[in-house]
């Protein structure tokens, strides 16, 4: 079992040479979710050695080219490397004709299946969902239309004590009753207790992305109690009127979020460019809400780990 995220980008507009646009990718037991795509993200996941193949699934907050302006590539390189199996993109509508146009251009006809999924403008609905994950869009306040996503897993089913299947001559058929929590009858007669030869499952992680928007409090209880949050952080507190006009966050606007959505811990990153110390802007969110941490390319979050450690 896995969950993991790793940062691909996290600064925001131009890139650089040392600093890459927004792109991130979730690894729910070995699962890949590409959550926006900045225009280094393929490069991106070659150096931190990520197959691109592995991802079937693309989230694109809004049409802002930091946040997808790297998609088109990663595409296409998909395609020339012969990628046979689907690929679904989640975005809002214009996406779709914006990447049409690109492969019509270039005359590609694409080698694999490409699945557009659109994103509401005014409601928020449940964008894909499978036995083991749930991933929801979250309305945020930007400049233009913009898109948050939630993604939960759905609560596991009970882990078997395989020393007691022996133990109690439990044949195998009688095993998914028991992972749903249910007492068992055998076939002699006899009763056996769910909780004799289970155990609880661990806990179904969460983690909610919101990037590109203004103080928005409607979010708090959208995303309560998420083991993980990371949360846009543009500017400095001390430049809260150009982050509002701007359509983004800062520092203790972030932290605030946190705090009043309880959550267990906080990213923050799409860093302006005119900060220079970034331990700066960690410190103004560490006021409001301790458990706050950069965003840093390469970094990897396990959420398992931490749930270990109890730092979530």
């Amino acid at each position: 079992m896995s969950y993991k995220l790793t940062i691909l980008g996290c600064d925001s507009a131009i890139p650089t040479v040392n600093k890459q646009q927004t792109a991130q990718l979730l690894n729910v037991n070995e699962r890949f979710f590409l959550i926006d795509c900045g225009e280094n993200t393929q490069v991106q996941l070659r150096k931190y050695q990520l197959s691109f193949q592995r991802i079937n699934h693309i989230f694109i907050s809004h049409l802002h080219g930091d946040h997808y302006f790297g998609l088109i590539g990663l595409i296409t390189s998909m395609h020339l490397l012969g990628r046979k199996k689907e690929l679904h993109i989640y975005a809002h509508i214009e996406l779709k004709e914006v990447i049409n146009v690109q492969l019509s251009a270039s005359n590609t006809s694409l080698n694999f299946p490409l699945f557009f999924h659109e994103i509401p403008l005014d409601e928020e609905i449940i964008l894909f969902k499978d036995d083991t994950l749930e991933v929801r869009n979250i309305i945020l306040d930007h400049t233009i239309v913009c898109s948050g996503f939630i993604f939960k897993e759905i609560k596991h089913k009970r882990k078997i004590k395989k020393e007691k299947l022996e133990k109690f001559e439990i044949p195998f058929d009688k095993i998914p009753e028991l992972r749903k929590g249910r007492d068992i009858k055998l076939d002699n007669g006899k009763v056996i207790f769910n909780s004799d030869v289970t155990k609880d499952p661990t806990a179904p992680f969460s983690y909610a992305y919101c990037t590109d928007t203004r103080f928005c409090s409607d979010i708090v209880k959208k995303i309560k109690n998420v083991d993980v949050l990371y949360h846009e952080a543009t500017f400095s507190d001390k430049d809260f009127k150009i982050a509002n006009k701007t359509g983004h966050s800062t520092t203790k606007e972030a932290a605030k979020i946190a705090k009043k959505a309880h959550v267990k811990r906080l990213i923050i990153g799409h860093y302006s460019k005119r900060y220079s110390n970034l331990n700066e802007l960690l410190m103004e969110s560490k006021e409001i809400f301790e458990n706050t941490f950069l965003a840093k390319e390469g970094d990897i979050l396990d959420f398992e780990t931490l749930y270990k450690s109890n730092n979530i």
